[in-house]
């Protein structure tokens, strides 16, 4: 085994690596960029090297200085987790050559999944079924147009050398293809370093179900059962689960088998994961395979009882696997979301800013919640927005729903959106207790997911404010002082105290009463008899005999109350201020968070109508288009293609027709 490893990775995956080498007695170099300089990952590792500037092209891209530092550092292997170098055959084969371990599969093996193409030809040869489609070299816009025309709509388009969503678009028509096509194959080169795209004909209504397969040096191979990973939002994965629901040990058997026999194809070694389209017929297609530890990969492990980690680590030391096919065995059913800074209710921008407030559910065998952050950190514009894994396992699948909604209900976020509410609304989902999933899941109950929830804001002001008004009771240090009664005493009249409450750009007065420890709360004239406590974060309240128990946090001026899984942000200002956002009016648009320009579609002066793309921006590491609000004309443009812009830029004017 191995005594010193090096992690090539930041975040939840380089945490969780850290853990299982450090009850394998293995100690860990951690490597980080200017922006990650305090992150978790840093503290939790036995010594650190910085590598570079922010961005990842400069920093965990740099496959020379990561390399570098392992020598420097005496590390005898490199993990590279997921994302960044894991995939990257040139990185595998550096390591060789540097005599240092890759803890991921032969060069070979990479370099044959590498290409989602020549991956589809190998299986092919192999007798692992694909879905229809061109994956071939030839990339003039023409032909390809002329072999979508023979594939036919729907279809689907996908970065050759790409992953996670990125590089990937549906076309509906023949009349979609070019601009699509176009769309592809910027986003593929922006973020693979390469454009080529294949093609495939789109499943209308197909699961997305992954088989976990192991392989070693000794020639040995086993498959550890199945994940749904079906309900996914701009091709990205939002929730997964093992085993599959609705699938029989007969189906298991066929697609592991057919799992393992696409790993012998290619003398596969480590930890992979073969992805299948399953239809509803029963049919199941290959898709790819990923030469790496999966972000899914804990619901596997839950289920198993076994560390794929440590198997990672067994494995690349030259030791054989663990188990055999027949000693792995399933028990229960487990659950994973991934928990973003996002904003679902706008297509899913991803979100930056500080965690100011966390509280995560407490881990138990039944909970479990990987991460990378602490609370106060930033979420930043330059890596994945992704904050955490919450997994939970039961005994059955109903169960295991429970487990999570109420592990969801502990979870909660300040300083960022965030997807939770989203989450919670997902697997409250009648049609997910019933286990009725494919692809398109979140599109086809778009309706009741984001239609407007029961609002508690009448009752979440009240408790802001009296959350202000303990935290100033508490402030002080002589609690008899009639000061500490309210801050609004007066002698001979019974102390009130009025809290400026903004939400959503509404201001709400509440005004509190005070006489000893009971209190009167008056808000648009209705008037709340109430008792309270605040211990730490924790108000306790009693409002018109309603006991209710929440929690609150406050960063400079906002206070957040959380109810249940919702959070509701005040602005507490002792002097109410109006703030008028006339930029419509102006006629300009502006950036909806950090990113860069990557195109820049109109001219000056140029005619538009409503709904026309004007610019495109990349930021996290996808593309978000800029259109036309209604026909109008272009008057004057900010920024150029490769421009940093800042959230909130204005990046044109813009004067409407009428």
């Amino acid at each position: 085994m191995f005594r010193k490893i090096l992690i090539a990775n930041r975040g939840e995956i380089a945490c969780r690596v850290i853990e299982t080498a450090h009850k394998l007695g293995i100690r860990c170099v951690a490597v980080y960029s200017e922006a990650d300089a305090n992150a978790r990952h840093v503290h939790m590792a036995d010594e650190a090297f910085l590598l570079g500037p922010a961005p990842s092209k400069e920093s965990y891209l740099r496959a020379d200085k990561i390399l570098a530092i392992a020598k420097l550092s005496g590390a005898e292997a490199v993990h590279p987790g997921y994302g960044f170098l894991s995939e990257n055959e040139g990185f595998a084969q550096a390591c060789a050559e540097a005599g240092v371990v890759f803890i991921g599969p032969p060069v070979p093996a990479i370099a044959a999944m590498g290409s989602k193409s020549a991956a589809k030809e190998i299986m092919t040869k192999a007798g692992v079924p694909l879905v229809p489609g061109y994956h071939g070299d030839n990339q003039d816009p023409a032909f390809l147009q002329q072999q979508a025309d023979l594939v036919g709509y729907p279809l689907l388009l996908k970065a050759a050398y790409g992953g996670g969503g990125k590089g990937m678009r549906v076309v509906w028509n023949s009349g979609e293809f070019a601009e699509a096509l176009a769309g592809a194959k910027r986003e593929a080169l922006n973020g693979f370093g390469n454009d080529k795209v294949l093609m495939e004909r789109y499943l209308t209504k197909p699961r997305h179900v992954e088989i976990q397969v192991f392989a070693d040096s000794f020639g040995n191979a086993v498959y550890l059962a199945e994940r749904d990973c079906s309900i996914q939002r701009r091709h990205q994965k939002v929730i997964e689960e093992a085993p599959a629901p609705n699938f029989s040990a007969e189906q298991r058997k066929a697609m592991g088998e057919a799992a393992v026999k696409a790993a012998q194809a290619i003398a596969y070694q480590g930890a992979g994961t073969v992805e299948f389209l399953f239809d509803e017929d029963g049919s199941f297609y290959f898709m790819e395979m990923n030469t790496r530890l999966q972000v899914e990969h804990p619901v596997t492990e839950m289920i198993t009882g076994q560390d794929l980690v440590k198997w990672q680590l067994l494995v690349a030391s030259g030791q054989p696997l663990p188990l055999t096919q027949d000693q792995i065995t399933i028990d229960g059913h487990a659950i994973e979301v991934r928990v973003y800074a996002e904003d679902p209710e706008h297509d899913f921008l991803p979100a930056t800013g500080n965690l100011t407030y966390l509280r995560q559910p407490e881990a138990s065998r039944y909970v479990r919640v990987d991460t990378g952050v602490v609370e106060n950190d930033e979420v930043s514009p330059f890596y994945d927005p992704m904050i955490a894994k919450l997994i939970v396992w039961d005994e059955n699948r109903d169960r295991a729903i429970a487990r999570m909604l109420r592990a969801l209900d502990d979870y909660r976020i300040a300083g960022v959106k965030n997807n939770l509410n989203f989450l919670t609304r997902l697997v409250e989902q009648p049609a997910f207790a019933k286990a009725e999933l494919d692809t398109h899941f979140i599109e086809r109950h778009k309706e009741s997911l984001f239609a407007p929830g029961q609002s508690e804001t009448e009752q979440a002001s009240l408790l802001a404010a009296l959350y202000l008004l303990l935290k100033e009771r508490s402030d002080n240090v002589d609690d008899q002082s009639p000061w500490a009664l309210c801050s609004g005493w007066r002698l001979n009249e019974v102390p009130t105290v009025s809290f400026p409450l903004i939400y959503q750009d509404e201001t709400r007065l509440v005004s509190v009463s005070s006489e000893g420890k009971q209190l009167s709360l008056t808000q648009q004239g209705v008037t709340t008899s109430a008792t309270a406590s605040l211990q730490g974060d924790e108000l306790q309240t009693n409002l018109n005999g309603h006991q209710v128990k929440v929690r609150v946090s406050q960063y400079q001026d906002i206070v957040s109350v959380f109810i249940k899984h919702q959070r509701y942000d005040f602005i507490y200002q002792t002097q109410v201020q109006v703030v008028v956002d006339d930029s419509a009016s102006a006629g300009s648009l502006t950036a909806p968070m950090n990113g860069t320009i990557v195109a820049v579609m109109v001219e000056k002066g140029a005619t538009v109508s409503a709904g026309q793309t004007l610019l495109v921006m990349e930021a996290m590491k996808m593309e978000y288009s800029i259109k036309a609000p209604k026909d109008g004309v272009v008057d004057q443009l900010f920024y150029a293609a490769g421009d940093l812009v800042k959230d909130g830029a204005q990046l044109l004017d813009f004067t409407p027709a009428d």
